[in-house]
């Protein structure tokens, strides 16, 4: 019962978005101030995480932007509106550079330089211009399409109609923010909730005679495609786009080390509220063009840009408990049961505490006054303690010895890369034994990006284990229908459903199967990885027996750690029945290479040696991006072996011996020119 409770909830929500999305959208008419309608947005997001089979194609999780209105004719963006990653701290942006680094092979003495500038919160427009004329303009709609608001556009001053300069390129797409200052807002208070919300609805009025009266304003900061820029980096690129007419950040900068763009960030998180604009943070890029296009992007963001957000939502609560959850790799992450309160508009009722180390260096006890901090989705978190309200009676928490779920012993591992030992405990029972891990690895098995299989959400999952309709993933496509029906809120029609959902998800791609299989350190990423090497389940099996783990680390992507977790999964005699029975139920598809006739097609590569100012991870995506494939040794099928210095010398000894073209990374390099 508690469960259709909660699709009621979820589908009223919904209606609810769809309402105000409509009137903010496509009436321009809104009855909801931006920051309610945010939470609302949440509210939905909560919802499904607590209960995933509620979630549906409506859900803002599932939307980018938002879909092109039926007023505007809908225009293809050439190159993607993408969004950009988001960090909180220090660590995150340390993190972000030195992923920098690493991806281009850079020494970490290699200072980065970046141009840095405040995040209008504004609306994102793109500006097409050819042969120096404003031509087009849209919006960013879902960040593929956007809506064809040229009209409207050419309503803002601050927009050049004519580019005369003879260094303007043939063709550009100028990108910026749409906004109105806030000195400009208070004579529009009564129409609209704030200046975001005035520019939305000012910028997508059908009348662009409309848009005219509104005081928009546009800040040009980047590009999406270009014939003919004649500029090197980002610095330069912004002095061109103002002696074109466009106007540009102010408070825009260019600097390296994450130090100064901390100490950047303090001085304008201090101006905030003097500016004359909404910010809600600092973009970083990286200057260099050059730079720029060798990072390229990954997933639906840019490598070499990051969003430094402003300070988050603090309050203040007590714990009033601390419990271990157990995860799929069997991580015991303790949790603090607060008193709930009201953080920007959320109510939040528990907490992370990460790991055993950060209750000692902390020393986090039950009943402690606390300081809570919530940013933005992140799962918020005990930032401090008040040890003047410290209670006398008080103890420290001792961290559980043994697995709270099946007694085993709990353990933490020594990381052979940092060297150190990790600092989360873990369960050391193997897998499907504790009943814990068992669930969440279940859980893991049909969820969105593995098999994804409708109407078997988490706490069904839950539920049928309870039950003993499923301990082990075979389980799911064996399920008892019968025993289902007589279950409390199962009728013939969702039993049907599910019934449907799950024989529809016997066919798989090799790369989500992989996945699915949840092994640690093995994500998405790795799991395309991996697929693409063995190429068939059938291969993948084979690890069982030919016990060639050995040569995965040679696969590009693939570590000493993930090579030790395929060992571990593959040295558990429950996973290996779990791998058999799945391959006996399922059609596993092979992995299928895309020919794309790039200048490599149908050509195989073999790095070996250490590279010079190139990582491996940018010779393979070099490689691919032309239509080639990495192999990771040397056959008949190699085309190329590329060394950089001290090679193998087996790998170039076989290659000589079966007469295998052999180049240097400047001779690869030139093959792309």
């Amino acid at each position: 019962m508690k469960e259709e409770k909660f699709k009621k909830i979820y589908k009223e929500k919904i209606k609810e978005f769809q309402k105000h999305n409509y009137l903010y959208f496509e009436k321009n008419a809104p009855i909801l101030d931006d920051a309610s309608f945010d939470e609302l947005k949440k509210e939905i997001i909560l919802l499904e995480k607590k209960h995933p089979s509620l979630k549906n194609k409506e859900s803002p999780s599932l939307n980018v932007g938002f879909k092109p209105s039926k007023i505007f004719k809908k225009v293809a963006h050439k190159s993607p509106m993408l969004s950009l990653g988001n960090a909180f701290d220090e660590e995150d942006l340390l993190n972000f550079e030195k992923k920098i680094l690493n991806f281009l092979n850079l020494e970490k003495g290699f200072k980065v330089e970046y141009s840095a500038e405040p995040k209008i919160d504004g609306i994102s427009a793109s500006l097409i211009y050819i042969d120096g004329k404003f031509q087009k303009g849209l919006s960013r709609g879902d960040g593929k399409q956007g809506e064809d608001i040229t009209a409207n556009l050419k309503t803002i001053a601050d927009i050049p109609e004519r580019i005369l300069d003879t260094e303007f390129p043939k063709e550009i797409d100028i990108r910026g923010e749409v906004f109105i200052q806030n000195s400009d807002f208070k004579s529009l208070k009564d129409k609209f909730a704030n200046p975001r919300n005035a520019a939305s609805g000012s910028l997508r009025q059908k009348n662009s005679e409309e848009t005219k009266k509104i005081p928009l304003k546009f800040i040009a900061y980047t590009y999406g495609f270009e014939k003919g820029l004649k500029v090197k980096n980002q610095k330069d690129f912004l002095l061109l786009l103002k002696k074109w007419g466009f106007k540009t950040n102010p408070l825009n900068i260019t600097t390296n080390g994450i130090k100064n763009l901390i100490s950047n960030y303090n001085e304008i998180e201090k101006k905030r509220g003097n500016i004359d604009f909404d910010i809600d943070g600092i973009v970083y890029k990286v200057n260099s063009f050059e730079l720029q296009k060798r990072l390229g992007y990954v997933s639906n963001s840019p490598r070499w840009a990051v969003a430094h957000k402003f300070s988050t939502n603090k309050g203040i609560s007590k714990i009033e408990s601390i419990e271990i959850q157990i995860g799929r790799t069997g991580a015991l992450t303790p949790v603090a049961k607060i008193t709930p309160i009201n953080i920007g508009g959320v109510v939040v009722s528990n907490a992370t505490l990460h790991n055993e180390d950060e209750i000692k260096r902390k020393d986090v006890r039950i009943g402690d006054t606390v300081t809570v901090e919530r940013a933005g989705d992140v799962i918020p978190h005990i930032l401090s303690v008040d040890l003047k309200k410290r209670l006398k009676n008080s103890s420290k928490f001792i961290f559980p010895n043994k697995c709270p779920s099946c007694g085993s012993k709990t353990i933490k591992e020594f990381n052979l890369i940092t060297k150190k030992q990790d600092a989360v405990r873990r369960c050391s029972s193997e897998g499907y034994f504790c009943e814990k891990i068992s669930i969440e690895k279940l859980k893991h098995f049909v969820s969105k990006e593995a098999f994804n299989i409708d109407g078997l959400g988490k706490k069904i999952v839950e539920n049928f284990w309870n039950l003993d309709l499923i301990k082990l993933p075979q389980d799911i496509f064996n399920l008892n229908f019968d025993k289902i029906k007589k279950l409390e809120g199962w009728g013939n029609l969702s039993v049907q459903n599910l019934r449907y959902s799950i024989n529809d998800k016997k066919k798989i791609s090799l790369e989500r199967f992989i996945y699915s299989l949840g092994i640690r350190h093995i994500g998405l990423e790795n799991a395309k990885v991996l697929s693409k090497y063995f190429g068939s389940s059938s291969n993948f099996k084979k690890l069982q027996k030919n016990k060639k783990f050995n040569d995965l680390i040679n696969i590009d992507g693939i570590g000493e750690t993930q090579t030790n977790s395929i060992k571990d999964f593959f040295s558990n005699k429950i996973n290996l029945v779990v791998l058999n029975e799945l391959a006996k139920i399922l059609t596993i598809n092979d992995y299928m290479v895309k020919k794309k006739g790039g200048l490599l097609n149908n050509k195989t590569f073999l790095v070996t040696g250490k590279l010079k100012g190139i990582s491996r991870a940018e010779i393979k995506s070099l490689i691919e991006e032309n239509s080639g494939t990495t192999v990771s040794s040397v056959s008949k099928k190699l085309n190329y072996l590329i060394t950089g210095e001290k090679p193998t010398k087996r790998k170039v000894e076989s290659a000589k011996e079966l007469k295998i073209t052999i180049l240097d990374q400047g001779q690869f390099l030139k093959m792309l020119n």
